[in-house]
């Protein structure tokens, strides 16, 4: 008797737990149209869009979130505290790696590609052409920039 009560106290609490978690995160399906775009984030220059589809990127747990940058947009030499795992949804992202922003060091991912890197990898990108990305991982999502005459939150 004792055995079974144990077990059906242990149930409980697993399905209290399950609807829970269940409360925090409930299902959610996202198409394009219904998007909520607004600007942002501030750590990336004037004209980025972005939407958050899952989560909270400035705080711990997982994430996942839309920018929408405009063409011949450029996102300066930069690095993260977290890995950062890009899709490309639409438009062509050119990658760089390094310190230096040089066009002609990236490599085109167009719509479709995926890609990550680790940890403080000093990297940087332009558009061509509007380009939709999705970033996913683990929060929170920092940018730090090689140059800090780059970083947008320091100019008025």
């Amino acid at each position: 008797m004792k055995r079974g009560l144990s077990i059906l106290l242990l149930g409980m609490a697993c399905a209290t737990a399950a609807a829970d978690e269940a409360a925090r995160d409930p299902m959610a399906l996202f198409v394009p149209a219904k998007i909520q775009w607004v600007d942002g984030p501030a750590s990336l220059q004037k004209g980025a869009q972005m939407a958050v589809l899952e989560g909270d990127p400035a705080k711990e747990g997982m994430f996942t979130m839309r920018l929408r940058l405009p063409a011949d947009f450029d996102v300066k030499p930069h690095w993260h505290t977290q890995i950062e795992h890009v899709t490309v949804i639409s438009g062509t992202l050119r990658f760089g790696m390094g310190e230096e922003f040089e066009r002609a060091k990236t490599q085109p991912m167009p719509a479709g590609s995926f890609g990550f890197w680790p940890v403080g990898m000093r990297h940087f990108a332009y558009t061509e052409g509007e380009t939709v990305l999705q970033l996913h991982g683990k929060g929170p999502w920092t940018i730090t920039y090689v140059n800090p005459a780059d970083d947008p939150r320091g100019h008025k």
